[in-house]
């Protein structure tokens, strides 16, 4: 479901924005509009929709236009031109007053500076949206204290900002926009300030809230590794336009320009490219009702010309695997109605849909069979052999030396 909508943004800073948007739909850039008119183009007819529930990381280099586009959503920027719907409502339409409680109830934000009064506690740093809010001060600090201990700062609520390091401060800011409970987090470079370790400590952070209580949250990044780590889908920017939207293995695989493959140049496609992505259902499977046979499972395999069968029970979940081999010295050494159990092979086990092609590496290497992958329930949805493999890694390589060529 749809729940940020973004139409034909513009953002033009300087004293004639008409003449600039004029000379960009002319199909100038953002270099010759400044040149010929001194105006800078912070984003340029952006189009995009974030979807309820899910990391929008939205990135680029420096000057790209990213942090603007992150204010435009909540009008802390102003747009040109264009539209920001979130959940039906127009925002870009709401007057002062209707702005202000969409921006309270609907919208935090987190920025790249911590942004603490160092006067405040940490519970009433914490609390500070609420107090703005005009929320009473028993209710605000219960919940401001909820956020405290989601972000692991249950003890801190009495210290002050300078009593602690910059990854717990960061976590105060993040405890502050928790503790609206918003339906939508904006958070503006939030991690760049902090050091790798303590980095990737908020990042895990991040995604342990958004496994527990699903926002949507637009993230500003400017790292590969971190937008790639934390985003289910990416929005790519260059000289404020948005080039690119896509998830991580779908931009990787399949650029939209160069500008986008010398982004990912250099990164690693089997940390980025899940099993979910090559699986591919070419082979036989026999569902069984109850516990199958031998008979049935020898007359599929010489049938199908393959030698591997791949057994389901009546949910299509998976059970295990048969080979031409296995069935053939099972038959030799029962009766052809003895269940198909008889002849699956020991260790063949499967993969889940989002483990990624460096996780089920040892496994696709170390296998005769092409390997099973299932979802979360154990669904059977197709296998990964080594030459999907193989192909979409020699693939993918070829797209990422082109870039650097």
């Amino acid at each position: 479901m749809d729940k940020i909508v973004v139409e034909n943004l513009y953002k033009i800073f300087g004293d004639n924005p008409k003449k600039a948007m004029q000379l960009l739909k002319e199909g100038h850039n953002k270099e010759s509009v400044h040149d010929k008119t001194g105006m800078n183009v912070g984003v340029d007819n952006a189009n995009f929709t974030i979807q309820a529930g899910e990391i929008f990381v939205i990135m680029g280099l420096s000057g790209s236009g990213k942090s603007t586009i992150v204010r435009m959503l909540n009008r802390l920027i102003e747009p040109t031109a264009g539209n920001v719907i979130v959940d039906g409502e127009n925002v870009t339409q709401m007057n002062q007053d209707e702005l202000v409680q969409f921006r309270l109830k609907n919208m935090s934000m987190v920025f790249q500076s911590f942004a603490l009064m160092p006067h405040l506690t940490v519970l009433d740093n914490a609390a500070f949206g609420l107090q703005l809010a005009k929320v009473d001060k028993e209710t605000r600090n219960k919940r401001a204290m909820e956020a405290l201990e989601q972000v692991g700062l249950a003890g801190w609520e009495k210290s002050y900002p300078k009593e602690l390091s910059g990854g717990m401060q960061q976590r105060v800011g993040l405890a502050r926009g928790l503790a609206v409970d918003p339906d939508i987090l904006l958070m503006d470079e939030a991690f760049s300030a902090l050091d790798p370790l303590i980095r990737t400590e908020m990042q895990d952070e991040l995604l342990k809230l958004q496994e527990e209580d699903q926002r949507t949250i637009v993230f500003i990044s400017h790292d590969l590794d971190e937008a790639l780590r934390i985003g289910d889908r990416i929005a790519i920017m260059e000289g404020g336009r948005v080039v690119q939207v896509g998830p991580p293995e779908e931009i990787l695989q399949n650029p939209a320009d160069d500008y986008v493959r010398a982004f990912f140049r250099g990164v690693d496609p089997t940390n980025v490219i899940s099993a979910g992505d090559i699986v591919r259902d070419t082979y036989p499977t026999l569902v069984v009702t109850k516990k199958g046979s031998l008979r049935t499972t020898h007359e599929l395999l010489s049938s199908s010309e393959r030698d591997y069968l791949y057994v389901l029970d009546a949910k299509h979940r998976f059970l295990g695997i048969a080979s031409s081999d296995s069935v053939r010295e099972a038959l030799e050494s029962g009766k052809p109605d003895n269940p198909v159990s008889q002849a699956f092979i020991d260790d063949a086990n499967a993969v889940n849909l989002g483990d990624s092609m460096q996780d089920i590496l040892p496994q696709v290497a170390s296998s005769a069979w092409p390997i099973p992958v299932v979802d979360d329930q154990n669904v059977y949805k197709g296998v990964v052999s080594k030459n999907r493999f193989l192909r979409t890694l020699h693939r993918t390589e070829e797209q990422l030396e082109a870039s650097a060529s």
